[in-house]
C-alpha cells in the first residue's frame, strides 16, 4: 500500500510514491542542504549585476531586490510544502503529474530543461569570461576553457550525489564568505566614517544624490525582469529533497533561512553599498564590491572578487547538471523524455539526462567559438523564459494541492504557504507582470519574441510522446 496519512475528515488519504523516485542514495547531509540552499540564493546576479542595477536606479535597487525576494519566497515555500507533503527527486515535476496531468508534468520538466541547459552555456561562458581576467588563461581561446570547464564539472558529477553536495557546500562557503568579509569591512567604513575617495559614508549620501529613487520610479521598475533572474536557482533545494535523509525535518528549516538571507545578503548589500559611495559610482561593467574595495586600497580586490563569480558560475553549472538529469529521469519513467534519460550508473547518479544537458551545453562552446562576444546574450534569452514556466507550474501545483485538500482528498502538512491561496494568486500576478516588463527591454522583447517558437515546439513535442506516456508512474512503487 502507499503511504497514507490523515484526510480532512479522518479517513486515511494516500500519498502516492514516484517511480521516479526509486535507487538513489540518501547521501546529502543536512550541511549539504543548507548550503544548497544558500547557493541557490546567492549568485552572479549579486556579485556582478548588482552593480549596473544601482547605476539604473539608484538605492531603490534594495526595494527591488527585497519584493522579487519575496515573491522567491514564496515560490520556494510552496514548493516546500508538497515536499513535506511528498518528498520527491522528480520535484515539481512530481506535483506537476500528480495535480495538472501529465500534460503539466512535459511542460514543467522541459521548461526546466530550457532553463538549466542554455543557463549551463551562459556559466560556462561566463567561467571562461572569468578565467580571461588573469593573464596566464589570456592567451587559451574562449571556446577551449568554456569546454574544460564543462567537462570537468560533468566528470565530477558522474561521481555520487555526495561529491556533488560537497562540491556545492565549499562553493557556498566561497560565497558567503566573501560577502561577509565585503559587509564587516563596509560596517567598518560606515562606523569609523572613513572617507573613500573624498565622500564619508553614511546615510547622506542617500539623501544628498538624489535620494532613494534618483532616477525615478519608472527605472526601478523596468530592472525587476533582471532581479527576478538573480534568483533562479532558489527552487534546486526542492530536487535535492529525494536525496536527502529525513527530507520533512531538514527542508523547512533549509528553506526558511532562504528568506533572511535574502534580506541579509541582498537586500543589505545594496544598502551598504549605496551609503559607502554615491549610486552613480556604480556601474555594470565592475563588480560592485570591487568598486568599493579598489577605492579604499584594498591589495588584489579583483582578483578576490574575480574568484568568487568564478566560483558562482562553477556553482550555477554544477547544481544545472544534477537537477536536469534528476528531472529527467522522473520524466523518462513517465514516457515524456527519451529512455536513456532515465538510466543510472553504479553510483546511482542519472547519467543519461546529464549526458543530454551536457550536449546543448556543447552547443555554447560552438557559440563561443563562433560569436564569443554574444554568446552570453543569446542563451540569457532562453534561460529567462525557462525559469518563469517553472516557478509559475510549482505555484500552479501548490494550488491545486491546497484546493485537494481542502476538499479532504490530500492532507496539508503543518508547515504550510501563508495566506494561501491568496498568496499563490498575488505570485501569479507577479510573474505575468515579469513577462510585461520585459517588453519594454530590447534584450526582453527578443525573448517574448521566442515564446511561440518555444510554445510550438512543447505542442509537437508532446504529440511525439503522448502514445508512451505511462499514467501510472505513481503505482510502479506500491508495495
Amino acid at each position: 500500500m502507499t503511504e497514507q496519512t490523515l484526510s480532512a475528515d479522518g479517513k486515511a488519504a494516500p500519498v502516492p510514491a514516484d517511480a521516479g523516485d526509486a535507487g538513489y542514495d540518501k547521501a546529502l547531509k543536512p550541511r549539504h542542504v543548507n548550503m544548497i540552499a544558500i547557493g541557490g540564493a546567492i549568485g552572479t546576479g549579486l556579485f556582478l549585476g548588482a552593480g549596473g542595477r544601482l547605476a539604473q536606479a539608484g538605492p531603490a535597487l534594495a526595494i527591488v531586490y527585497a519584493v522579487c525576494g519575496l515573491f522567491a519566497f514564496f515560490v520556494v515555500r510552496s514548493l516546500g510544502e508538497l515536499i513535506l507533503y511528498r518528498p520527491s527527486s522528480g520535484a515539481f515535476v512530481s506535483y506537476a503529474r500528480e495535480f495538472m496531468g501529465e500534460k503539466g508534468a512535459f511542460v514543467a520538466g522541459w521548461m526546466h530543461f530550457l532553463n538549466w541547459s542554455t543557463t549551463g552555456i551562459a556559466d560556462i561562458t561566463a567561467i571562461a569570461l572569468y578565467a580571461h581576467f588573469w593573464s596566464f588563461f589570456t592567451p587559451i581561446p574562449q571556446w577551449v576553457l568554456a569546454l574544460i570547464a564543462l567537462a570537468v564539472v560533468l566528470a565530477l558529477n558522474m561521481v555520487s550525489v555526495k561529491l556533488f553536495g560537497e562540491m556545492e557546500f565549499w562553493f557556498a562557503i566561497i560565497k558567503v564568505a566573501a560577502l561577509v568579509t565585503f559587509m564587516g569591512i563596509g560596517i567598518f567604513l560606515l562606523v569609523t566614517q572613513q572617507p573613500i575617495d573624498g565622500q564619508v559614508p553614511g546615510f547622506s549620501l542617500l539623501s544628498d544624490h538624489g535620494g532613494i529613487f534618483p532616477a525615478g520610479v519608472l527605472p526601478m521598475v523596468l530592472i525587476v525582469q533582471g532581479v527576478v533572474f538573480a534568483y533562479a536557482s532558489v527552487e534546486l533545494v526542492g530536487v535535492a529533497a529525494g536525496e536527502t535523509e529525513n527530507p520533512r525535518k531538514i527542508m523547512p528549516k533549509a528553506i526558511n533561512s532562504i528568506m533572511w538571507r535574502i534580506g541579509i545578503f541582498y537586500v543589505g548589500s545594496v544598502v551598504l553599498l549605496a551609503m559607502l559611495m554615491p549610486w552613480s559610482s556604480y556601474s555594470k561593467s565592475e563588480s560592485p564590491f570591487v568598486t568599493v574595495l579598489s577605492h579604499v586600497g584594498v591589495p588584489q580586490a579583483g582578483n578576490v572578487m574575480n574568484l568568487v563569480v568564478l566560483t558562482a558560475a562553477l556553482s550555477s553549472l554544477n547544481s544545472g547538471l544534477y537537477s536536469t538529469g534528476r528531472i529527467l529521469r522522473s520524466m523518462s519513467l513517465a514516457g515524456s523524455a527519451p529512455k536513456f534519460t532515465g538510466v543510472m550508473n553504479k553510483n546511482h547518479v542519472p547519467y543519461g539526462g546529464i549526458l543530454l544537458t551536457s550536449a546543448v551545453c556543447v552547443v555554447g562552446v560552438g557559440l563561443n567559438a563562433v560569436v564569443p562576444s554574444q554568446a552570453f546574450e543569446i542563451v540569457l534569452n532562453f534561460a529567462a523564459i525557462g525559469i518563469l514556466g517553472t516557478w509559475a507550474i510549482i505555484v500552479l501545483s501548490h494550488l491545486l494541492f491546497v484546493r485537494k485538500a481542502k476538499l479532504g482528498e490530500v492532507e496539508r502538512p503543518s508547515y504550510r504557504l501563508p495566506f494561501s491561496p491568496y498568496t499563490e494568486i498575488a505570485t501569479l500576478i507577479f510573474l505575468v507582470a515579469v513577462v510585461v516588463l520585459m517588453g519594454f527591454d530590447e534584450v526582453g522583447r527578443i525573448t517574448l519574441y521566442c515564446l511561440p517558437a518555444i510554445a510550438l515546439a512543447l505542442v509537437a513535442g508532446w504529440f511525439g510522446v503522448r502514445k508512451r506516456i505511462n499514467m501510472d508512474v505513481f503505482e510502479k512503487t506500491k508495495l
